[in-house]
Protein backbone atom coordinates (compact mmCIF):
# COMPACT_ATOMS: atom_id res chain seq x y z
CA UNK A 1 0.00 0.00 0.00
CA UNK A 2 1.07 3.52 -1.09
CA UNK A 3 1.48 6.21 1.47
CA UNK A 4 0.75 10.09 0.86
CA UNK A 5 3.79 11.90 1.09
CA UNK A 6 4.16 16.04 1.30
CA UNK A 7 7.32 18.18 1.53
CA UNK A 8 7.71 21.86 2.02
CA UNK A 9 10.54 24.25 1.42
CA UNK A 10 10.62 28.23 2.46
CA UNK A 11 13.38 31.01 1.63
CA UNK A 12 13.35 34.30 2.08
CA UNK A 13 16.27 36.55 0.15
CA UNK A 14 16.80 40.68 1.03
CA UNK A 15 16.64 41.76 -2.91
CA UNK A 16 20.08 44.11 -2.20
CA UNK A 17 22.01 41.42 -2.88
CA UNK A 18 21.45 40.75 -6.34
CA UNK A 19 21.12 44.80 -6.38
CA UNK A 20 24.94 44.84 -5.25
CA UNK A 21 26.94 42.23 -7.26
CA UNK A 22 29.57 44.06 -9.17
CA UNK A 23 28.06 43.68 -13.13
CA UNK A 24 30.88 41.15 -14.16
CA UNK A 25 30.36 38.70 -11.20
CA UNK A 26 26.49 39.73 -11.68
CA UNK A 27 26.32 38.31 -15.29
CA UNK A 28 28.42 34.56 -14.39
CA UNK A 29 25.96 34.93 -11.35
CA UNK A 30 22.95 34.29 -13.58
CA UNK A 31 23.84 32.50 -15.92
CA UNK A 32 25.10 29.59 -13.65
CA UNK A 33 21.60 29.90 -11.40
CA UNK A 34 18.63 30.64 -14.41
CA UNK A 35 18.38 28.77 -17.46
CA UNK A 36 17.94 30.83 -20.27
CA UNK A 37 13.87 31.11 -20.62
CA UNK A 38 13.69 32.30 -17.00
CA UNK A 39 16.27 34.83 -17.72
CA UNK A 40 14.70 36.31 -20.66
CA UNK A 41 11.14 35.79 -18.55
CA UNK A 42 12.68 38.17 -15.61
CA UNK A 43 13.91 40.72 -18.36
CA UNK A 44 16.76 41.66 -15.57
CA UNK A 45 14.38 42.89 -12.82
CA UNK A 46 15.67 41.97 -9.71
CA UNK A 47 12.64 41.38 -7.18
CA UNK A 48 12.12 38.46 -9.67
CA UNK A 49 15.42 36.98 -10.21
CA UNK A 50 15.17 36.97 -6.63
CA UNK A 51 11.44 35.30 -6.44
CA UNK A 52 12.87 32.50 -8.69
CA UNK A 53 16.17 32.11 -6.50
CA UNK A 54 14.10 32.08 -3.64
CA UNK A 55 11.75 28.96 -5.41
CA UNK A 56 14.97 27.29 -6.28
CA UNK A 57 15.74 26.73 -2.75
CA UNK A 58 13.01 26.24 -1.83
CA UNK A 59 12.36 23.37 -3.77
CA UNK A 60 15.89 21.64 -2.63
CA UNK A 61 14.71 21.98 0.85
CA UNK A 62 11.80 20.65 -0.28
CA UNK A 63 13.88 17.59 -1.94
CA UNK A 64 16.01 16.84 1.32
CA UNK A 65 19.59 17.96 -0.27
CA UNK A 66 19.90 21.56 -1.12
CA UNK A 67 22.09 22.99 -3.64
CA UNK A 68 25.30 20.76 -4.67
CA UNK A 69 23.50 17.45 -5.06
CA UNK A 70 21.54 19.35 -7.13
CA UNK A 71 22.17 21.96 -10.09
CA UNK A 72 20.53 25.54 -9.98
CA UNK A 73 19.19 24.79 -13.84
CA UNK A 74 17.96 21.58 -13.29
CA UNK A 75 15.07 23.32 -11.26
CA UNK A 76 12.97 26.07 -13.46
CA UNK A 77 10.25 27.80 -13.04
CA UNK A 78 8.11 29.50 -15.58
CA UNK A 79 4.83 31.05 -16.03
CA UNK A 80 1.78 29.57 -17.61
CA UNK A 81 -0.21 30.99 -19.77
CA UNK A 82 -1.96 32.98 -16.36
CA UNK A 83 1.28 34.26 -15.15
CA UNK A 84 1.30 31.88 -12.80
CA UNK A 85 4.59 30.11 -11.62
CA UNK A 86 5.56 26.42 -12.85
CA UNK A 87 8.03 24.13 -11.44
CA UNK A 88 10.08 22.30 -13.89
CA UNK A 89 12.59 19.44 -12.87
CA UNK A 90 15.16 18.20 -15.19
CA UNK A 91 17.99 15.75 -14.53
CA UNK A 92 19.28 14.93 -11.27
CA UNK A 93 16.74 16.53 -9.15
CA UNK A 94 13.90 15.03 -11.38
CA UNK A 95 15.48 11.60 -10.47
CA UNK A 96 15.24 12.67 -6.98
CA UNK A 97 11.87 13.59 -6.94
CA UNK A 98 11.00 10.42 -8.69
CA UNK A 99 12.87 8.32 -6.35
CA UNK A 100 10.99 9.90 -3.15
CA UNK A 101 7.58 9.80 -4.97
CA UNK A 102 6.98 13.61 -5.28
CA UNK A 103 4.95 14.44 -8.08
CA UNK A 104 3.30 17.37 -7.61
CA UNK A 105 4.55 20.47 -7.11
CA UNK A 106 2.41 23.99 -6.19
CA UNK A 107 4.68 26.87 -5.63
CA UNK A 108 4.17 30.67 -3.96
CA UNK A 109 6.37 33.80 -4.64
CA UNK A 110 6.14 37.13 -2.83
CA UNK A 111 8.38 40.20 -2.72
CA UNK A 112 8.09 43.73 -1.18
CA UNK A 113 10.72 46.74 -2.41
CA UNK A 114 13.61 44.59 0.07
CA UNK A 115 12.56 40.83 0.23
CA UNK A 116 11.67 38.29 -2.19
CA UNK A 117 9.79 35.18 -0.65
CA UNK A 118 8.70 32.21 -2.09
CA UNK A 119 7.00 28.76 -0.19
CA UNK A 120 6.57 25.20 -2.08
CA UNK A 121 4.89 22.01 -1.58
CA UNK A 122 5.26 19.06 -2.75
CA UNK A 123 3.01 15.80 -2.85
CA UNK A 124 3.21 12.08 -4.36
CA UNK A 125 2.92 8.70 -3.09
CA UNK A 126 6.12 7.00 -1.14
CA UNK A 127 7.95 4.84 -3.30
CA UNK A 128 8.82 1.24 -1.92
Amino acid sequence: MSRLIMRTGIDLLEISRLMNISPSIRQRFIKRVFTEEEIIQCQDSNPSLAGLFCVKESVSKALGCGIGPISWQEIEILSDENGAPRIFLHGHAARLADAIGLTTWAVSITHTREMAAASVTAIGFETE
